[in-house]
C-alpha cells in the first residue's frame, strides 16, 4: 500500500474507529506537546491531526486550533470527541478535510504549525517549505517524523518503506529559519528512532 493512498487510509481509519474508537478517544496526545508549554497561546495549526488527540489538547490550552487531515472518519471522531469535551474546547477547533499532499495553509497565519508522523508523498522538503509558509514570522514550527533505518544499527525500522519527515530534509527547508531542535530520539515505546525538529520563523 502507498503511503499516500488515500482510499486505503480511509478505510484504516474506519477499522481502527470501528474497532477501537473508545481506546483512542482515551489515547492521550503525544508526550512531545510537553516541549511547547511555553508557547503563548494563539492560532495553530495541526497538520495531518488524525483523531484529533493533539488538537483536542491545544485547544484545552488555549489555541484556536486548525485540524487537518484527509481521513473523514476520523477528523469525525475528534469532532465527536472534542463536543464531548464541551463547547470551551469544541468551539476552538476547524477540523478541515485536506490532502497533505497539496493542501497549503492560510500565509503567515499561525503561532504555531505541528505535523508528527505525516506520510508524506512526494518531497519532504516542499512540504516542510509548504507548511512553514502558514506561520507568521516569529512562530513555531514542530516537526516530528518516524525513520526508516535504525542510525545506531542500521537496521530497517517498523518505518521501513515510508517517507517522513528527516533531519536533513528539514534543514534543507528551513535555510535562514532558527534551528532550535534538530536531534534523533529513540522512542521509548513501541521502538524505533524519531527525527525531531523544532524551529523559528524569521522576521
Amino acid at each position: 500500500m502507498a503511503d499516500f493512498d488515500r482510499d486505503a487510509w480511509e478505510h484504516r481509519w474506519e477499522q481502527a474507529l470501528r474497532e477501537h474508537g473508545d481506546a483512542l478517544a482515551s489515547k492521550p496526545p503525544s508526550a512531545y506537546l510537553a516541549e511547547l508549554e511555553g508557547l503563548e497561546p494563539g492560532r495553530a495549526l495541526d497538520a495531518g491531526c488524525g483523531h484529533g488527540a493533539e488538537s483536542i489538547a491545544l485547544a484545552a490550552a488555549g489555541w484556536q486550533v486548525t485540524a487537518v487531515d484527509f481521513s473523514s472518519a476520523a477528523l469525525e471522531h475528534g469532532r465527536t470527541t472534542a463536543a464531548a469535551l464541551g463547547a470551551d474546547v469544541a468551539e476552538r477547533i476547524d477540523w478541515v478535510e485536506g490532502d497533505l499532499g497539496v493542501w497549503a495553509p492560510e500565509p503567515a497565519a499561525y503561532g504555531l504549525v505541528l505535523c508528527l508522523y505525516v506520510h508524506v508523498a512526494g518531497s519532504v522538503a516542499e512540504t516542510v517549505q509548504r507548511l512553514g509558509s502558514g506561520l507568521a514570522p516569529g512562530g513555531t514550527l514542530f516537526l516530528v517524523g518516524h525513520q526508516a533505518v535504525d542510525p545506531e544499527t542500521g537496521e530497517q525500522t517498523m518505518a521501513a518503506g515510508q517517507t517522513q519527515v528527516s533531519i536533513e530534509a528539514a534543514r534543507e527547508a528551513l535555510d535562514g529559519w532558527e534551528i532550535q531542535i534538530a536531534e534523533e530520539r529513540r522512542r521509548q515505546v513501541g521502538g524505533g528512532v524519531d527525527a525531531v525538529i523544532r524551529a523559528r520563523r524569521s522576521g
